[in-house]
């Protein structure tokens, strides 16, 4: 009510309550000031009577929190490796001595050696070990200091490559796989794991009977020996392996350790180590896919000397598969070789096998040609001369066997008396052939040892009889000394 205003009015006077609205501006500055500095005063830490210590304030119960240490601003505090006052884009002790750099190597896997390309892929822990005093740090409890790759770009490593290397990569799953380790002396270890694929000249005149050892060579690419002198750390045993590594074709022998001096003649003599390491080739699975089938296509061209002469479509296709599948057979083994120009060993069993099959079929061959001029020879001898009866004894001749059908059809126009009856022939079939004078002068002009071979060109079943023996003992005469040379 508005009446009331007077009566509320006095009231605040009578009871010291000030209006603020009411006071002048410069009483209000005055106030404002007043009341920041009681504020202040609050705050500073009281000294505790008797003690003299420092009494701070105590945060009330309503606000207890933990402090975060993250999110409190630090001083800066001063970095033990001094890099930034350091030049390091040259090498410790520049315009000294030599700097000498160890290494040492543990190779995680041998991943593939393939022979097409000649060249070999492995995985590595390559290891430098060096002295720069630029590094040092002060350390009470001598402590070494570990870091990651973010480091290496800002101090000076090693320059070391792979001579002779087509690919290679540092991992960084999940991240870079580099470390640094710094000591307070200085002492500096840089560890990286790596990937490399490297060439391997490998000799494949006794493949797959063969040996290959490579190499992996490490070198220095700006500095000589003048600047840096690389070194294996702790001789051979400054290569390690991992026992469970092991490869599909070949059997690991030895890895070692050699180093020499590499010139190059417009930059200099260059330290140069090698990782040396021998395989021995597994030979069971060449056996299994290249010799074992090899030999059971020549022992399949033998079944030809078994079957009958006259059977010519069965001989001719078993001569013709088993060249057609020693020529697959080869194609298929140099298409997963390197195109070399000398002869390997697995080619010498090889084109041998496929000769003494090639010449089954040229057995074959012979024995049907031979077979054809005789069969004709006889053919003309039996138009031209009927069969007589009562001739010499020293003009008879004796057959055994057989006639084919052409011979059966020869003697179809002949009289019946001249024929003989079936039961005359149950044992033997006795064939009446008039010689001409020409061919009795030409045996008795030929000697013993034509003789003999007129004998068995005249009986082509002699060839085949021969070419039994023949064949098996000079392709197992063959592997005796196969085996012998390049086993």
């Amino acid at each position: 009510a508005r009446g009331d205003w007077p009566c509320r009015r006095h009231w605040k006077a009578a009871c010291g309550i000030v209006d603020i609205h009411r006071m002048p501006y410069l009483t209000k500055l005055i106030l404002f000031l007043f009341c920041l500095m009681v504020l202040a005063d609050s705050g500073k830490p009281r000294r505790r009577r008797g003690t003299g210590q420092l009494a701070m304030p105590q945060p009330s119960h309503l606000s207890k929190k933990t402090l975060d240490v993250t999110k409190m601003r630090k001083a800066e505090a001063q970095p033990l490796l001094r890099v930034d006052d350091h030049d390091f884009t040259m090498r410790p002790a520049f315009g000294g001595p030599a700097i000498p750099v160890g290494v040492d190597v543990q190779v995680e896997s041998l991943d593939s050696i393939s022979e097409v390309d000649m060249d070999f892929t492995m995985t590595l822990y390559l290891r430098h070990y060096w002295k720069d005093e630029r590094l040092s740090f002060p350390s009470t409890s001598n402590k070494s200091m570990t870091f990651d790759g973010r480091l290496v770009k800002k101090i000076w490593v090693p320059d070391v490559f792979f001579v002779h290397s087509k690919r290679s990569f540092t991992h960084d799953t999940t991240t870079e796989n580099i470390m640094l380790r710094v000591f307070p002396d200085g002492h500096v270890l840089y560890s990286m794991r790596i990937t490399v694929t490297a060439m391997c000249n490998m000799d494949f005149s006794h493949f797959p009977l063969d040996s290959q050892t490579c190499s992996l060579e490490l070198e220095s690419y700006a500095y000589t020996d003048e600047d840096l002198m690389l070194y294996w750390k702790n001789g051979d045993e400054s290569l390690k392996t991992d026992e469970k590594i092991s490869l599909s074709q070949f059997l690991i022998q030895k890895f070692h350790t050699t180093s020499r001096l590499a010139f190059y003649s417009s930059t200099g003599w260059y330290n140069r180590l090698y990782i040396n390491f021998t395989l021995r080739r597994h030979i069971f699975f060449f056996l299994l896919q290249t010799y074992f089938p090899a030999t059971l296509m020549v022992m399949l061209s033998w079944v030809s000397f078994w079957i009958d002469r006259r059977a010519v479509p069965a001989r001719v296709s078993l001569g013709i598969t088993t060249v057609l599948t020693m020529s697959t057979i080869i194609t298929g083994v140099n298409a997963s070789m390197p195109r070399v120009s000398y002869i390997k060993a697995v080619d010498i069993y090889l084109w041998v096998s496929f000769v003494f099959v090639f010449l089954s079929v040229l057995e074959y061959a012979a024995v049907n040609y031979l077979t054809t001029v005789q069969e004709r020879k006889e053919r003309k001898l039996r138009e031209k001369f009927p069969c007589v009866c009562g001739m010499l004894p020293s003009r008879t001749m004796m057959l055994d066997g057989s006639y084919s059908e052409s011979e059966a059809n020869s003697l179809a126009g002949y009289p019946r008396s001249h024929i003989l009856t079936e039961e005359e022939r149950q044992d033997k079939i006795v064939v009446h052939l008039a010689l001409s004078n020409e061919s009795n002068s030409s045996r008795k002009k030929g000697l013993l040892k034509g003789q003999m071979g007129l004998r068995i060109f005249q009986n082509t079943h002699a060839i085949d009889k021969y070419s039994r023996l023949i064949f098996p003992a000079s392709y197992i005469f063959f592997n005796l000394i196969y085996w012998s040379v390049f086993s």
